[in-house]
């Protein structure tokens, strides 16, 4: 399976202008910028489109894990948190935190936290990233998870 988006580019860095577009169409000539990635000038870079990828990537492959459990989430919501840093030279992606709120009825807190290390581990999307990868998971208290306490 392959999969393609495209970039064009204007202009020089600072100054310049782009466009993307996914096959899908889903994203059409979406504009992006130095100010929209550097400045924080509304509307998309790459960063917060990679932090999208991964968000829903993990969240599928946590629904996976989850399922060989015999589980399913009611509701499964990640936040990806990209850090751009200049460091000691060129711009990297250094880190990426997850923040998961998971609602699983039956499961319990170990049960839900293993299955979200599986899925941050071994998602495609992770296992693409260099960067540093973080993770928090808040549950929301189910009856099954009060008898727990």
């Amino acid at each position: 399976m392959k999969r393609t988006a495209k970039s064009m580019w204007q202009g020089t860095l600072k100054q310049g202008k782009g466009a993307l577009s996914t096959e899908s169409g889903v994203l059409v000539r979406v504009p992006y910028s130095f100010a929209k990635r550097f400045e924080n000038e509304p509307g998309t870079n790459p960063e917060e489109l990679i932090g999208a990828a991964h968000a829903g990537c993990f969240a599928m492959a946590f629904a996976g894990e989850l399922e060989k459990k015999n589980l399913k989430a009611n509701s499964i919501n990640v936040e990806a948190e990209v850090t751009l840093d200049k460091g000691s030279g060129d711009w990297s992606i250094t880190d990426i935190h997850l923040s998961v709120l998971a609602e699983v009825p039956g499961a319990t807190s170990t049960t839900i936290k293993d299955a979200a290390e599986r899925a941050k581990v071994n998602c495609p999307v992770s296992r693409l990233l260099k960067a540093n990868i973080t993770m928090d998971i808040n549950l929301p208290l189910t009856s099954s998870m009060e008898a727990q306490l």
